[in-house]
C-alpha cells in the first residue's frame, strides 16, 4: 500500500510531538482518478477518524487514508530528503490519477492503464496524448491522437516505434497490432 519512509517517518514524529495527544496522519486524494488528482498528508486527530478509514500503523503513528482515496494511493511513497538546499517531503503515488487496475481486469481496461500510465506521460512532454478507441476481435489496439500528435509529421513513426513496440511487448498473445484512426491532414481539427 503506502510505503513511508524512515526519514519521513522521523519527520511526521518530530510534528506529531507538537501536535494534542492522539493526533495521527491523514494522506488523501483530491480528485482522484482525474488529471488534476493532488496528493496530500494532514494532521488527523482522533474526532476526524471515519468508521470507513484505513489505518496503516508505523511505529509511532498511524496513517489514516479515506475510503474514496484508497485505491489511488496503492503503490504511494512518501519521503523526507534534508540536504543543503533544505528539506523537503514528497510525496509520489503513480496511481492517483487514474486507478491501478487488477490482473484479471478485461484487456481493455489494462491497455488503457497503460496508455495513460505510461504513453501519455511521455507524450505529454509534446503537447500530445492518445486514447484507446477499441480493441477489434483480431486483437488490434485502435488508438485516437490528440493535441500535439494531430497534424504531427512524425506521429507514424510514434505510432510503430514507440506505442506499438510497447503494447505489444506488454500484451503479447493478446494484442496483434496498433491502428491510429487519427485524422491527420491540415484542417481545422489540427493541433497547429
Amino acid at each position: 500500500m503506502i510505503t513511508i519512509s524512515e526519514s519521513a517517518q522521523e519527520h511526521f514524529v518530530k510534528l506529531l510531538a507538537q501536535q494534542p495527544e492522539g493526533t495521527n496522519i491523514r494522506v488523501f486524494v483530491v480528485n482522484p482518478g482525474t488529471q488534476s488528482a493532488e496528493c496530500g498528508v494532514s494532521y488527523c486527530p482522533p474526532e476526524a477518524i471515519e468508521a470507513s478509514d484505513t489505518e496503516i500503523k508505523f511505529g509511532m503513528f498511524s496513517a489514516y487514508i479515506d475510503e474514496l482515496s484508497l485505491p489511488f494511493l496503492e503503490d504511494a511513497e512518501i519521503d523526507f530528503v534534508a540536504d543543503k538546499m533544505g528539506s523537503q517531503l514528497t510525496l509520489k503515488a503513480p496511481n492517483a490519477k487514474i486507478r491501478k487496475v487488477s490482473d484479471d481486469a478485461s484487456l481493455m481496461e489494462r491497455v488503457d492503464y497503460v496508455i495513460q500510465t505510461q504513453v501519455n506521460p511521455q507524450l505529454a512532454g509534446h503537447g500530445g496524448n492518445v486514447s484507446l478507441s477499441e480493441i477489434t476481435e483480431d486483437g488490434v489496439a485502435i488508438l485516437q491522437f490528440g493535441g500535439g500528435c494531430n497534424g504531427c509529421s512524425m506521429v507514424d513513426v510514434t505510432l510503430k516505434e514507440g506505442i506499438e513496440k510497447e503494447l505489444l511487448a506488454q500484451f503479447e498473445g493478446e494484442l496483434t497490432g496498433v491502428r491510429d484512426i487519427t485524422e491527420h491532414a491540415r484542417g481545422e481539427h489540427s493541433y497547429y
